[in-house]
């Protein structure tokens, strides 16, 4: 079933309550802020499988649209959960930087810790940012070919170099 885009806005008015309902009852409540994404997605990729003929008319058409809302709905419930968890290794991990209790009162600003990390040496950078996505050390160093002890040595130094930066606000001084 080729689709116009007249025919596809057809559909749209047809289906719109449906799709939501199915965004409504899949989506995690407090992600409530991401429903017209999921939706807009929902109808993104229908469109896309109907202008390339993949529906192929064993159910009807708001069924079909109903399960691209509960896989969309549940991918998002998925990514924004690991953003959450993102944000709190985050605030782990900056809490693992000891800092003079002059800093503690301000903490630091998410932007500038990242902009001192982009300005490690790619070896230590590298680590950083898988550690901090949840990968562990084991996973890091079969997954860079190498030791588990040098990616622990790593993730300190590494650890240390951001200290410093934000602190001294100046370049890295370890060669790379």
């Amino acid at each position: 079933m080729k689709v116009s885009e007249e025919q596809f806005a057809a559909i749209v008015n047809e289906t719109k309550g449906i799709v939501l309902a199915a965004v409504r009852s899949h989506l995690f409540e407090h992600y409530a802020h991401a429903i017209d994404d999921v939706v807009q997605e929902t109808y993104l990729r229908a469109y896309k499988s109907l202008v390339k003929d993949k529906f192929q008319n064993k159910s009807k058409i708001s069924t079909w649209l109903y399960a691209i809302a509960r896989n969309e709905s549940l991918r998002m419930n998925g990514k924004l959960k690991n953003e959450e968890t993102k944000r709190e290794r985050f605030t782990l991990f900056s809490r693992d930087i000891s800092v003079p209790e002059k800093e503690e009162e301000h903490g630091y600003i998410f932007s500038e810790v990242m902009k001192k990390i982009g300005e490690l040496p790619m070896k230590y950078r590298t680590i950083i940012m898988l550690h901090y996505e949840g990968v562990n050390e084991t996973e890091i160093a079969a997954k860079l070919l190498i030791p588990r002890g040098t990616v622990k040595s790593r993730l300190h130094r590494g650890r240390r170099m951001i200290y410093t930066l934000m602190n001294k606000g100046g370049k890295n001084n370890e060669q790379a």
